[in-house]
């Protein structure tokens, strides 16, 4: 099955690493008995700095997988339509896959959906600025035309079915996989440690994230307030990953609640795993989200994690046995439940033990690419049987 995959990335973000795991495992499957269909993947992609490869490039180059660059002034730039229409037209792909708002919308104009079947996979929106939330309507005329629409949490498919008004026989709901990585060495993790300015015994508590509205770390940092007033024998540390829109806030929150000396930013980081070995609880504070990576993450690395259940995450873990959730907007309940998690190690071993389980059971990169491959090839084999 050949497949072209539309992906607007400048460097490894959550889109990224899926596309690219998914050809990764794709790969392997095809080399080890079994009934998966091999799998021919190719990739296009924009790049503003005309041959400066950026960091999604260079990992593309990397894995081995064919790639075409589509050069382009701005975000929506039409003048990029003509070079799309020769690289899907060359590569005669069985479907093209579409991950975000452009290619969405940059397939729709181009009227390719006519003559190729489409996929479109919508990830979730972020709506930190009035320009975004703009984009974002253009999956109104851009969605209902693919052939079928994917995306990660039954919360984000009632929303496309009511607000974009994509029939519900299009939609289809994958949550994300995740892939385990052997731990962090020990001495790795010390060394990390003393370069962020944690002391031994101290406790952590870690987040990672765009630091964006939606995100809600300046309720984190509430909390952490209401944690450390409350439990002043608690020894601990606020470690927040990433980096956005909001740093500046937050950093000034931190410093207005007098916790700045116990708060580390770390700014982006291309390698988030070795925060996860740090981490005594993973806290995931957001006002919404779909399958969070970050969640499954922590699971893999496991950590006990506390969230609020928002969007997806209800659907992959539960109450109480694979995670605590706690209402969103409530910097209390967020509190209460961290400190349950360092005073209770019983608790959180039986978390992470039981988030190991569902991963193990609902989020291999395996099971990930046989439900998508199959997806693909209904919506292919309907296209060509000349069904609407």
């Amino acid at each position: 099955m050949k497949i072209l995959s539309v992906v607007e990335a400048a460097n490894i973000n959550a889109v990224a690493k899926l596309v690219l795991d998914f050809y990764r495992t794709a790969q392997e499957l095809a080399r080890s008995p079994g009934n998966v269909p091999a799998i021919h993947g190719s990739i296009v992609t924009f790049n503003r700095a005309v041959g400066e490869p950026n960091d999604f490039i260079t990992a593309v180059n990397g894995a081995g997988i064919e790639l075409d660059v589509i050069p382009e002034r701005r975000r929506f730039d039409f003048s990029v339509i003509p070079a799309l229409r020769t690289v899907v037209e060359n590569r005669a792909p069985d479907i093209v896959v579409t991950n975000s708002v452009k290619s969405h919308f940059l397939m729709w104009r181009s009227r390719l959906w006519q003559k190729y079947p489409w996929a479109a996979f919508h990830h979730g929106y972020t709506s930190t600025d009035r320009k975004m939330r703009v984009y974002n309507r253009f999956d109104r005329f851009s969605l209902p035309k693919a052939d079928v629409v994917v995306t990660v949490c039954e919360a984000f498919a009632r929303d496309l079915a009511s607000g974009a008004r994509v029939p519900a026989e299009k939609l289809r709901v994958q949550h994300n996989s995740i892939r385990t990585v052997p731990p962090l060495a020990a001495a790795d993790v010390g060394a990390l440690r003393m370069r962020l300015g944690i002391q031994s015994g101290e406790r952590v508590i870690l987040s990672i994230g765009r630091l964006s509205r939606e995100k809600a770390q300046a309720e984190l940092l509430q909390a952490f307030r209401q944690l450390c007033s409350a439990n002043p024998d608690l020894i601990c540390k606020l470690l927040i990953v990433g980096d956005g829109p909001e740093r500046d806030a937050l950093a000034a929150a931190a410093h207005s609640a007098e916790i700045a000396e116990r708060v580390v930013f770390t700014g982006q980081v291309k390698d988030v795993q070795p925060y996860y070995a740090l981490a005594d609880v993973f806290v995931l504070p957001s006002h919404s989200e779909g399958s969070p990576n970050v969640l499954l993450e922590a699971m893999a690395a496991r950590v006990p994690v506390v969230a609020t259940s928002v969007g997806g995450v209800p659907e992959i873990v539960e109450n109480e046995n694979s995670a605590l959730l706690v209402p969103a907007r409530n910097p209390t309940a967020l509190a209460v439940a961290i400190t349950r998690v360092l005073r209770d190690s019983d608790l959180g071993l039986r978390l992470t033990e039981d988030a190991a389980t569902l991963l193990a059971k609902n989020h291999t990169p395996e099971q990930y690419v046989d439900a998508m491959i199959r997806i693909y090839q209904h919506a292919s084999a309907k296209r060509n049987s000349g069904k609407s």
